[in-house]
């Protein structure tokens, strides 16, 4: 390495995962051209990687947050780009970081255009998804699996249930960081965790309500109802969470389905909607592996369907919808339009409607690798999840921003409450 390049991550080199950091370099030669890299290795020890090159100014210097890549994984002004633009040397792979023990990790690496790409320069950018002082409890109580994140503080603090998926592991990356924030949110699993049975064929409300009444004891939670954050097909158990049951205030619905889907949903022991189901026929094949599954859903509109849409109407608290308008799993857009609709037909002014052009269906906490395809853990093979990486990346960053004043605006705390139950 030169000993005089100096590569620097501003304001730290130990930040959130869900904050920016600017990209400086310095004590290069007058307007040389470098190459920057970003590197990653996932849970699972997959390989994910980005590379821009870059012209340095009259002084030698290269700031992200001002200098546009000339070529690379990305082309212009984009002060996180190396981040979000990071891929697997192995198509169709989702970068999993799912624990939130441990730090996500990338090594950036300044490298010269010539002499083989000589390393001149590098950092280790630590990007934590917890802050100091929030606390992680496992939670295995009655039915409930799931993981209970707390803030330091005496609060009081908004409670938030957050869902993940139904298969596979929990994943803690929204919970641990919205607990970052100010929120106790536990994080749960419907099915598919740790003893519960894997081949499922129903989904029961009970199991939400008891989680959410574990929230509502929580001494530092004074917050007066609860909020839900869901993607994909959670955001439809989400919608019923809020339609069906009490307390719920506020409930985020990101790329998810107006109707209840792929299996049928369950309260005291009845079934309150079937499922709406799909048609494997109408999978599109491409030629990079994956699929399209865009067109599989059945019309929810439809008269033999219509028993599935959810009542959104009964809800008391209010919505907060998010489309990515190239969803490639399903037509997220077309659902949240029709959602919008019911409310207006039924009168109701409770709800905020984000639409994003360009935004693929995995809008996640932002900052982390685009994710363009993966297996689809229904469909049982690898599928297209849409978006165009530049516009997906800024679409997650400002449904963040969103989904946090959302939650403070409609979860307000009681600080009363919460002296009286210490």
């Amino acid at each position: 390495m030169s000993s005089q390049v100096r590569l620097r991550l501003l304001p730290s080199a130990r930040c959130l995962f869900d904050e920016p950091v600017q990209v400086k370099v310095a004590g290069l030669r007058s307007r040389q051209v470098v190459t920057l890299r970003a590197g990653s290795t996932d849970e699972r020890g997959v390989l994910f990687r980005s590379s821009a090159t870059y012209r340095a100014d009259e002084t030698g210097e290269i700031d992200l947050d001002r200098d546009p890549s000339l070529s690379g994984s990305y082309v212009g002004v984009e002060p996180m780009g190396l981040l979000w633009s990071m891929k697997a040397d192995t198509l169709h792979q989702q970068f999993q970081k799912m624990n939130s023990l441990n730090p996500h990790v990338v090594k950036f690496s300044v490298h010269e255009e010539e002499s083989e790409g000589r390393i001149l320069a590098e950092e280790t950018n630590e990007r934590f998804l917890t802050r100091q002082g929030v606390s992680r409890l496992p939670v295995k109580e009655g039915n409930i699996r799931g993981v209970l994140f707390t803030p330091p503080g005496e609060g009081p603090f908004p409670g938030v249930l957050d869902l993940y998926t139904f298969r596979g592991r929990l994943s803690e990356k929204k919970a641990s960081l919205l607990a970052s924030q100010g929120f106790v949110v536990l994080s749960v699993v419907a099915y598919g965790y740790d003893d519960m049975p894997r081949n499922i064929k129903e989904v029961h409300l009970d199991y939400f309500e008891e989680a959410i009444e574990f929230l509502k004891k929580q001494d530092k939670v004074a917050s007066k109802g609860v909020g839900v954050i869901s993607l994909s097909k959670t955001g439809d158990v989400a919608l019923s969470i809020a339609s069906y049951l009490p307390d719920v205030k506020a409930t985020v619905w990101i790329n998810g389905c107006c109707a209840n889907t792929a299996l049928p949903l369950y309260y005291k022991k009845s079934q309150i909607h079937p499922a709406l189901m799909f048609d494997l026929s109408k999978v599109i094949p491409t030629d990079s592996g994956a699929s399209i599954v865009r067109y599989v859903m059945k019309n929810p509109l439809a008269e033999e369907n219509k028993a599935s849409l959810v009542p959104i109407e009964r809800a008391k608290g209010h919505f907060l919808f998010a489309a990515g308008e190239d969803d490639l799993n399903w037509d997220s857009k077309a659902y949240m339009d029709e959602m919008v609709a019911r409310l207006k037909r039924h009168g109701k002014e409770n709800f905020e409607s984000l639409s994003y052009p360009g935004a693929g269906h995995y809008l996640e906490p932002p900052y982390g690798p685009y994710c363009p395809s993966s297996h689809h853990w229904i469909v049982g093979a690898q599928v297209l999840w849409g978006g165009e990486p530049r516009s997906h990346a800024a679409a997650e960053v400002h449904l963040w921003k969103k989904i946090q004043e959302f939650l403070r605006t409609h979860l307000s705390c009681d600080a009363t409450r919460s002296k009286a139950k210490l």
